[in-house]
């Protein structure tokens, strides 16, 4: 019999790859969708499925209305919980990042214990969980962070994206202490990149690319450290998650960490001059005069330009098994297929 599974954020940009990753192993996969009838969302998930030997079942819900997932929820054996805005671009950070992260998480995994038949949740988390600023890593005295430790830096007011990930991950591991029914299983990705299925998504992975090869930050950038990870490994590593039976607690996700300089340094090695990109650090001092103009808040600037970080991923790759596909491999991709689709020159 056919497992079936429940992914929430499944249309996004992350979580179609986990779809198809889903639909090609023979899976039965229910996708959640705000408004079924703009079938536009959704449609290439259906062309993925028409060419798998799995099953795809769309479903209209929404993150904030309780209940709204408990009917998809019976008769599955497994969800997979991704749906969690990532942006920076917001106006309300509790109406725009907190509340879908917060109670999205609470009404599919009480949808999960309602069940009776969910034996396993994999949620999407991230490395922002596990950090707020760079900084942490000095005020804690660590070398590294691991899966041991968790964002306490972050508030409503700075860094919200990052609080609106801590806040759900702790709802999520509250939810599971008090039930015994389903385990549970997270994966903390750093920067995801690469190719996407789907250009309905206004991920700031892509939008970070784009920024890049047009030549944004032509002038300078910050020196700011950021660990990054293919969204095919991401999808993977859910994969793994989901059907290894030894699979629990966190899991760091990063092929490696490195600073945006060095990152924009990777382009240029592969595509020379044919991008404007970036040959140095804007000095941090000028960051505070004129960071507003990138979204940067002086307490931002301060407790992250200039502070190194090191993640610890051993733990993804000895436990889940995850083999990681290079940095280089991934800009490679995600620039061709950004150049197929011309947006960029």
């Amino acid at each position: 019999m056919k497992k079936i599974v429940m992914v929430t954020g499944g249309t996004g940009y992350l979580g179609s790859w986990v779809v198809k990753d889903l639909l090609e192993k023979g899976y039965i996969v229910k996708v959640p969708v705000r408004d079924i009838s703009k079938k536009s969302k959704y449609q290439f998930l259906e062309e993925i499925a028409g060419n798998s030997s799995g099953k795809l079942e769309m479903f209209e819900a929404d993150l904030l209305k309780e209940g709204s997932f408990d009917q998809a929820a019976r008769g599955c054996d497994a969800i997979i919980h991704m749906a969690s805005p990532f942006t920076l671009r917001f106006k309300d950070a509790r109406k725009d990042l907190i509340d879908p992260a917060l109670k999205g998480t609470r009404n599919v995994l009480e949808a999960a214990g309602k069940s009776g038949t969910v034996k396993k949740v994999v949620l999407t988390s991230s490395v922002a969980a596990v950090h707020g600023d760079a900084i942490d890593m000095q005020e804690q005295g660590l070398d590294e962070f691991t899966e041991e430790q968790f964002n306490y830096s972050s508030s409503e007011k700075h860094q919200p994206y990052s609080y609106s990930k801590v806040l759900a991950e702790k709802e999520a591991w509250k939810i599971f202490d008090n039930q015994s029914s389903w385990k549970l299983v997270v994966i903390n990705p750093s920067f995801v990149m690469g190719p996407a299925l789907t250009w309905e998504s206004n991920s700031e992975s892509l939008n970070l690319m784009k920024d890049l090869m047009k030549g944004k930050y032509r002038m300078g950038v910050p020196d700011i450290s950021f660990g990054f990870v293919d969204v095919r490994d991401v999808a993977h590593a859910h994969i793994l998650a989901l059907e290894n039976d030894k699979a629990k607690g966190r899991h760091i996700l990063a092929e490696r960490t490195i600073t945006l300089l060095e990152f924009a340094g990777l382009i240029e090695k592969r595509y020379g001059s044919q991008y404007k990109m970036p040959h140095g650090n804007i000095p941090k001092w000028t960051q505070y005069l004129f960071g507003w103009i990138m979204g940067f808040k002086a307490r931002f600037i301060k407790r992250n330009v200039g502070y190194p970080i090191k993640l610890n991923t051993e733990k993804s790759r000895k436990q889940l098994g995850l083999t990681y596909i290079t940095l280089d491999k991934t800009i490679e991709d995600m620039v061709s297929q950004m150049q197929e689709r011309k947006l960029i020159n």
